[in-house]
């Protein structure tokens, strides 16, 4: 009874890693988000408001969105190794 309980705790561990990680990531891609729409695009596009202009700039925010989701997480990561290490 005891291996199924600790297995049961990992796999929800698991799984609240996994939906944590998901909210960092989708509130980073928000972030980037709102601080590329500040940006000045008519000094990089000569129809900024195109389509392929519009879909480059989701593309762009996705990416960097994502970079700054995986230094959250991996600083998050760090601080937790970090735990095990004062303990």
């Amino acid at each position: 009874m005891g291996n199924n309980d600790v297995m049961g705790d990992l796999l929800r561990i698991n799984g609240l890693t996994g939906l944590f990680s998901i909210v960092v990531e989708l509130l980073s891609i928000l972030l980037v988000w709102m601080l590329i729409r500040e940006v000045k695009w008519e000094t990089f596009f000569h129809f900024p408001n195109s389509r392929k202009a519009q879909v480059l700039k989701i593309v762009f925010t996705v990416v960097l969105g994502h970079m700054f989701a995986q230094f959250i997480l991996q600083y998050w990561n760090y601080t937790v190794m970090l735990k095990t290490f004062v303990e």
